[in-house]
């Protein structure tokens, strides 16, 4: 296990932004991506770090980067610090396994959400108007429900943090429609074969979401890619429509900060050590089902 950052601190790069979970840095026509073992529960980062979770995200995504780059384009170039711009290099304790050096890309701004089971916000939807982002579902689907067939659901990117779903005409409405059906159909393939993988490790990819950007003229997978912080991770062997799932996320997370009745105002609490190293162990647990590998 490697020491828990929740900033990072470069002297000499340019940082250009700091995310819920990752620190940005500029390097021309590249990007230096630093995932952070910061946590975020209900629009909030809490001051508590995650051991490792910024090395699970960094890594999984990489993993997933090379399964699909056969599929689309990927941002990614390399993880390596050796490969990185001497500069950089002086940082490697900060650096090593949480950073990927990738592609500036221009980003657009809907996200793409591909949904296989009725959860989270579409489960809400469903039950009040039988549809998700605007597309009709069948009658008397359950909560956790497998869908008849993967959809593929946008959101708007909000500065918030507090993504809004959208139908697929405002998605077109707002970058076209020959654009947002390119991402459309990216993602549901993406979706298909990161799911058809995963049930070999015993998981069910309940929903993801994916960003992409252009590179020149070139259309790339970009951000983070199927992590627990962007996806559903289920458990086969125990999955059961009717309720909610056990997951592999930051549920421990959210049941914490739910039992202590937290106004979900700031400042944010800090986890007691033993919500944060169960958390972490969701995390690590994630990673090593879905690669086979150990952290």
């Amino acid at each position: 296990m490697s020491k828990p950052i929740l900033e990072t601190n470069l002297p000499g790069i340019e940082l250009i932004g700091r995310g819920k979970v990752r620190d940005n840095y500029a390097l021309g026509d590249q990007l230096l991506i630093v995932a952070t073992d910061r946590i975020s529960a209900f629009d909030y980062v809490l001051g508590t770090a995650i051991p490792d979770k910024g090395r699970v995200l960094t890594q999984l995504s990489i993993f997933w980067f090379h399964m699909l780059k056969d599929l689309t384009p990927v941002h990614f170039l390399t993880a390596d610090v050796d490969e990185y711009p001497e500069p950089l290099r002086q940082y490697r304790d900060q650096l090593e396994g949480r950073s990927m050096l990738v592609q500036r890309a221009k980003m657009i701004d809907v996200e793409c959400v591909a949904r296989g089971y009725l959860a989270g916000s579409g489960w809400k939807e469903y039950k009040q108007s039988r549809t998700v982002c605007g597309i009709a579902l069948p009658e008397g689907l359950l909560e956790s429900s497998k869908l008849p067939e993967p959809i593929f659901t946008p959101a708007t990117k909000e500065s918030s943090g507090h993504d809004i779903n959208i139908s697929f005409e405002h998605a077109a409405g707002l970058i076209g429609e020959e654009l947002a059906e390119r991402l459309r159909v990216t993602t549901l393939a993406i979706y298909r074969r990161a799911s058809e993988y995963a049930a070999t490790r015993g998981i069910i990819l309940a929903d993801t979401k994916f960003e992409f950007g252009f590179v020149g003229d070139e259309l790339v997978l970009a951000d983070e890619v199927l992590t627990p912080d962007s996806s559903r991770f289920w458990p086969a062997d125990i999955y059961k429509p009717g309720g909610a799932q056990p997951s592999y996320d930051k549920q421990y997370v959210r049941d914490y900060l739910e039992s202590i009745r937290w106004d979900k105002r700031p400042p944010a609490p800090a986890l007691p050590a033993d919500v944060a190293e169960r958390t972490a162990d969701k995390y690590r647990q994630a990673y090593r089902l879905i690669t086979g590998r150990n952290l």
